[in-house]
Parts: C-alpha cells; structure tokens; sequence
C-alpha cells in the first residue's frame, strides 16, 4: 500500500493561520479592557490589543501583523458591533499598522535586542503621526457629525484637562501626540517583556 507523503509546507501554513487566528482573538479580547488616562478625554483610552499584533509581527512577520490587527477589528464589529460607523476600527488598524510592520520589517533585517527596540521607536513614531493626521482630519469631524455636535465641544473635552488645548489643532498636539506616545510606549514595553517567553510557543 503506497503512503502519502506529507507536505511541510502545508502543515506551517495551517500553524501559520491558526497562531494568526489565536493572536487576533486575544488581541480583541484584550481591546475591550480599556483603561481612561488622566491626561486624556474619555474617548481616549488604553488598551494592550497592540502587544499581540507586534508578537505576531516579531515572530511571524509583517503580514502577520497587519492580518492580526484587521482580523482583531473584524471579530470586534462581529461580537460586539461598531458605535463609529466602523471609524474608529478603521482608525485602529491603520495606527497599529504603522505601529507593528515598521518594527517587524527594522527587526528582521537582525534580529536582536537593538534592533528590536529600534523598530518599535520607528513604529511609535509613525504610530503618532499616523494618528495625529487620522484624528485631525478624519475621525473628530466624523465623531462631532455623527453625534450631532460641533467640532468644539470635543475641543472643550481636552481644554477642560489642558489648558494649553483651544483649538483642535492644540488637542491634536496636546492630547492626540502624548496619548499615542504614551499608549505606543505602553505596549512596546509589555511586547519587549514577554516576547521572550512568548517567541518559544509562536515558533512551535
């Protein structure tokens, strides 16, 4: 009786989708454990969904991440709907996008410690710029016209924690930039703690 051989490359396709899969769950799991910031108006919040996006991204590539963070956002409208007309998901991919395929392509030239740390700064930083544009010209007009409110009272949000915010240009400088910073740092710190132990099971 002839045996089949086989095929490798069909088994790392299929551990390739189902760790793919898993990450996307946890991450949006992980995304509804928001937590509001000090600094920041209630519609800004943390989350750590980013940790695993950049773990997929380390450990199986640029596209994994990117699949990771669209997957993540589609499983969250499915269970749990959209309030922002899919914005705001939108929004969320294309940050962590930045965020994650900078540092995975700068990692995977080398990969070490260095090179690592070095493409999460790039990614934080392309993460916050990406934001900054996003929020300023596309998701707070879409928010004050869905809700039915003018563009300053949104303002009045982050004048009301900021002195220094009067216009929209200054809540994106003020309180856009540091919040995307702060969240970008956030969770590079946790991805560079855990990928660690976590690597050994994402390259079974």
């Amino acid at each position: 009786m002839e045996m089949t051989k086989k095929n490798p490359f069909a088994n790392d396709k299929v551990k390739y989708i189902a760790k793919v899969a898993v990450l996307s769950a946890i991450a949006m799991l992980i995304s509804k454990l928001e937590v509001p910031l000090w600094f920041a108006p209630e519609f800004y919040k943390l989350d750590f969904s980013a940790v695993f996006a950049l773990l997929g991204s380390f450990s199986l590539g640029p596209v994994a991440g990117i699949l990771i963070t669209i997957l993540k956002n589609l499983l969250k409208i499915g269970i749990f709907g959209t309030t922002t007309s899919f914005v705001g998901e939108l929004a969320d991919v294309v940050v962590l996008v930045l965020l994650c395929v900078p540092a995975a392509i700068i990692y995977k030239r080398r990969k070490n410690i260095k090179t690592a740390v070095v493409g999460m700064i790039v990614g934080i930083v392309l993460m916050t710029v990406g934001a900054c544009i996003f929020n300023y010209f596309v998701l707070i007009p879409f928010f004050a016209k869905l809700f039915g409110i003018e563009v300053d009272a949104i303002v009045s949000m982050g004048s009301a924690l900021n002195g220094n915010v009067t216009s929209l240009r200054s809540l994106i400088v003020f309180i856009t930039a540091p919040f995307n910073l702060f969240k970008g740092f956030v969770n590079a710190a946790v991805t560079f703690l855990l990928y660690k132990r976590v690597s050994k099971i994402l390259h079974l």
